[in-house]
């Protein structure tokens, strides 16, 4: 290793994602034209895409005026929102527009939050990632409890097969849905070699890291998530809502799916509706009471910006340790790779972490872009919109560069 090598190395464990001191202190997050004054002279630094009247924010905007999108886009720059827009409707019965304040489910995209978890319990010394997932789990087969590790579940690589969810099934209570995941996660099968890549997407390695939080720790993951990520980062807004306050508070937006022939219907309301998306045919997120162990959550736009500013400045995780939640590690594309819960790419000359999520009524994306000190989100309430190509032009108008094909993690 030269010596430019070494200081580029030993520069980069002093700061903080985006070229802010981790230790020092970050700008809150700014509404330019709300109670603050923009800058004076132009910030070189931003591209003229991510601009308001940019290439990005026309982009958005046709799409909405063609019915093609409704929720909230926000792109943040070292913790100043630089372009912030909503539109449609969060609550179409009662008249409820989208707006900054609005919650939306996350799908798959609030996943990470499990890696998280696992990985602050690691750093505390209370969980190892080489352990075997039957130091810390009970009732498992033989060949999981004692092969498959928290590394594999974590990576990916775990092996699992987990039967198919009953999408009919309506739940009454939170008790009720921790029990039926824990049943189901001890279901999977061992189908594979583990520490493997593979191409499948296990349930159960989304389900065993929240039960091992619950396990070490004694409180629910939702009450762990809550209590030590969301409030930790601020994220006031953020939370595990139930079916109740689905229906009931008006900062949280109401999922629209698409059902046969193409309608959409609130489906929160319409228990009795499932989707006719081909990848979850029948199924209905407000069936579900709450989301699974693991898995969902709700947050708005400006939170998930404070989640990301959080993971680069020592708010959730000491450098070293964040560090490993967003190691490259499986190849999943020319310059994609997984992580832990977190698809990243190499796009423009710098590093993209993002994460998607889609359900029934649902779609979402928040994207770091750590070298820059960027901060994308894409939040709806449709399931009909074009969700890789706006995670597509989002990343162009902040990176100048054409997508590489890599995967944003969805479903």
């Amino acid at each position: 290793m030269d010596e430019r090598s070494a200081r580029g190395i030993d520069r980069r464990r002093l700061i903080g994602w985006g070229g802010v001191a981790a230790a020092g202190a970050m700008a809150p997050l700014v509404n330019p034209g709300i109670g603050q004054a923009g800058p004076t002279r132009p910030d070189r630094r931003i591209p003229p895409d991510t601009r308001p009247g940019g290439a990005y924010d026309r982009y958005v905007a046709r799409l909405a005026a063609e019915d093609r999108f409704a929720g909230v886009v926000l792109l943040s720059h070292r913790g100043r929102t630089i372009l912030s827009r909503s539109y449609g409707m969060a609550d179409e019965e009662k008249r409820i527009r989208h707006h900054e304040g609005i919650a939306f489910s996350l799908s798959s995209a609030g996943k990470p939050f499990h890696a998280v978890a696992i990985l602050q319990l690691a750093q505390q010394g209370r969980v190892q990632l080489a352990d075997n997932i039957g130091k810390y789990l009970t009732g498992f087969s033989a060949d999981i409890a004692d092969r498959v590790t928290v590394h594999h579940v974590l990576s990916g690589t775990s092996g699992l097969n987990t039967p198919e969810l009953d999408v009919q099934r309506i739940f009454r209570s939170r008790q009720e849905v921790r029990e039926h995941c824990a049943r189901w996660a001890r279901q999977a099968k061992l189908v594979g070699i583990p520490g493997t890549p593979t191409t499948t997407h296990a349930g159960a390695e989304t389900a065993i890291p929240a039960l091992i939080v619950e396990a070490v720790t004694g409180m629910t993951y939702w009450d762990y998530v809550e209590e030590n990520i969301f409030r930790r980062c601020g994220m006031t807004g953020s939370a595990f809502y139930t079916r109740p306050q689905w229906l009931t508070d008006q900062h949280i937006a109401h999922p629209y799916m698409t059902v046969a022939g193409g309608g959409r219907v609130d489906a929160v309301r319409t228990l009795d509706q499932g989707s006719s998306l081909p990848y979850m045919p029948g199924w209905n997120p407000g069936r579900a009471f709450i989301d699974a162990p693991g898995d969902g959550g709700f947050a708005t736009a400006p939170d998930l910006v404070r989640f990301a500013r959080a993971l680069g400045d020592g708010t959730l995780l000491d450098r070293p340790w964040a560090d490993v939640l967003t190691a490259a590690r499986t190849p999943i594309g020319p310059a994609s790779f997984g992580a832990y819960g977190i698809p990243i790419e190499i796009l423009g000359g710098q590093w993209v972490y993002q994460r998607a999520g889609g359900n029934p009524g649902v779609g979402a994306n928040w994207s770091i872009y750590p070298d820059t000190g960027w901060v994308g989100v894409i939040l709806s309430n449709r399931d009909d919109i074009p969700l890789t190509e706006m995670m597509e032009k989002e990343s162009q108008a902040i990176t100048g560069a054409a997508p590489s094909g890599g995967g944003g993690g969805g479903g």
